[in-house]
């Protein structure tokens, strides 16, 4: 174990559920969260993810007409097995079919099995947008179906689809977390058929489910890019939506049938289905 750890505390005067969920799609080691205050902690410099926050916000300020007093501060302290502690505290997840667990616990008979390692990857399970995907998945996949999950983080959306029989391409905008996510499919001993760094608009072919869960603002950008690659009769499961905009994703898919939406605390998934029930092609390879 190294003798230091890197400590980056984050202030802002809002958004700070939208910044939460933000870094949530990058970092996975736990985030503190206090009054107005977010604390990331790792042994690797977290400088990119910290420039790409400042990106992040800088599109929120304009996006929204305001200005937003955000302030970063980097500290390196000496390590006090703060890893060790963290793996203390997490705790299984059984989400529908679905039991996620860190590699030190064991599976548990009669569930889908997903191991996810929270100190090492983006996502483990824990956070309301993952958990209402899994049970959008657990209801709406079938065996055989092409999925295609973009924003991909940790992969695990996409391991639980290949657990149950779909055939899934996986993309993310940030290069190490589809590095993360082939770690952990290898872990869970299943693969993946395409996967690339960007988003949906280098997609190839239609799929019969699509998910995105990132944030309000990136679904409603991308949304064209979304609906695109969506099979006629698809599932689109998007999330990483605040209760206040679920108006505005809602108009940007309202050419698609809204079937249900799932909330969870302040977070929304939304569940929708393009018409049309012929067939298209598949991805190509």
């Amino acid at each position: 174990m190294d003798s230091h750890y890197y400590e980056y505390t984050i202030a802002t005067d809002r958004f700070q559920e939208e910044i939460s969920s933000f870094l949530m799609d990058r970092f996975y080691n736990g985030i503190e969260e206090g009054d107005g205050i977010l604390i990331l902690r790792s042994q690797e410099p977290l400088d990119k993810i910290m420039e790409e926050l400042r990106r992040y916000v800088a599109s929120l300020e304009e996006l929204f007409g305001v200005d937003v007093a955000l302030t970063i501060s980097k500290e390196r302290k000496a390590n006090i097995d703060w890893i060790e502690e963290y793996k203390r505290s997490v705790t299984p997840v059984e989400v529908g079919s679905f039991y996620i667990h860190p590699s030190w616990y064991p599976p548990k008979e009669g569930k889908i099995d997903i191991t996810i390692d929270p100190a090492l990857a983006f996502g483990s399970g824990h956070h309301e947008t993952t958990r209402s995907c899994l049970l959008a998945l657990d209801r709406y996949l079938r065996p055989g179906a092409h999925l295609l999950d973009v924003g991909c983080g940790s992969g695990i959306l996409a391991i639980a689809a290949a657990k149950k029989g779909g055939i899934v391409d996986i993309c993310d905008t940030d290069e190490l977390a589809i590095q993360e996510s082939f770690k952990n499919f290898k872990a869970n001993g299943v693969s993946w058929r395409r996967a690339w760094v960007g988003s949906a608009a280098q997609a190839q072919g239609k799929y019969d489910i699509v998910t995105a869960n990132i944030v309000a603002d990136v679904l409603v950008m991308i949304g064209s890019d979304l609906k695109r690659v969506l099979k006629p009769g698809a599932i689109l499961i998007l999330s990483g939506i605040i209760e206040k905009y679920q108006g505005k994703v809602a108009r940007t898919f309202s050419t698609l049938r809204l079937k249900e939406s799932i909330e969870d605390g302040e977070w929304r998934t939304m569940i929708f289905q393009k018409d049309g029930d012929g067939e298209q092609e598949t991805p190509k390879g």
